[in-house]
């Protein structure tokens, strides 16, 4: 990664959980072209790190966890179709390469999630928020509807809750995004460190490859019929069950001992 990139998107590893930060703090860690850029880069660096378990995703300074897309880039460009469908194109690419991840990715939310920043939240896998977070998908509000956002908002949540979002466009509480599935879990101010770090470090003490197994499965699974989702997912227990790592933990298990991945 160059030095305007490592700027843009820090990268701190710390055992088996990777932390990867949105750092532009003065410009609401918005999605500029270069920072998405950057973010799919991590991502792409990432899933060659067979140690990492845990993608922890936050954005720098504790009033704005994203702000979305970097509207004064957008206005400069006077809004071209190319412009735009370059943006859309590189951001769906960046939060499919999310879903993709081998890693669990938690999103860690202080401030604000608005538009793609709130995008950002529905991506990832799990999400644990400041007590004072608040969240919203305000297009509409600039005669933009939240049209990508919408894609895994309206995958997480009812569509009228959904809806009442994207059509409202008004900033909602942690409450409200609890209470819908947007987010997990609320934490204090004070103890959402902490929090994160001790779910971060729960899933990090899993087996690497029943993660990222069974993180493509679930996602996998959620498209299909029932009774094909059942086929899917025998065919799939038939490949844990022949990992190592399966076999460890039944030992282990039964030996009343921790047990030693092997990993992916």
């Amino acid at each position: 990664m160059n030095d305007l990139a490592a700027q843009l998107v820090t990268r701190l590893d710390k055992g088996p959980v990777s932390y990867v930060t949105l750092n532009r703090p003065q410009a609401g860690n918005s999605l500029s072209s270069s920072t998405i850029d950057a973010l799919h880069r991590t991502l792409q660096d990432l899933r060659e790190a067979k140690d990492i378990a845990v993608i922890v995703l936050a954005g720098s300074g504790k009033r704005i966890f994203c702000a979305g897309h970097d509207l004064k880039e957008i206005d400069e460009d006077g809004g071209t179709a190319e412009f735009s469908k370059e943006i859309a194109e590189k951001c769906s690419a960046m939060m499919l390469a999310m879903r993709d991840q081998p890693q669990i990715v938690i999103a860690k939310v202080e401030g604000v999630a608005s538009a793609a920043g709130c995008q950002l939240v529905a991506a990832a896998d799990l999400a644990v928020a400041e007590s004072g977070a608040r969240f919203a998908t305000p297009g509409v509000n600039i005669g933009l509807w939240c049209l990508t956002p919408m894609v895994p908002l309206s995958r997480n949540v009812h569509p009228k809750h959904a809806m009442m979002m994207l059509a409202s466009g008004r900033l909602f509480d942690t409450a409200f995004a609890l209470d819908i599935g947007l987010i997990n879990q609320v934490a204090a101010p004070e103890d959402l460190d902490a929090t994160v770090d001790e779910l971060a470090a729960d899933i990090a003490s899993k087996s690497t490859f029943t993660l990222s197994l069974g993180k493509q499965a679930f996602y996998r699974q959620l498209q299909m019929p029932i009774s094909d989702a059942y086929e899917y997912a025998g065919n799939v227990m038939v490949r844990n069950m022949a990992h190592d790592d399966a076999k460890e933990g039944i030992r282990a298990f039964v030996d009343k001992r921790p047990p030693n991945w092997k990993g992916r």
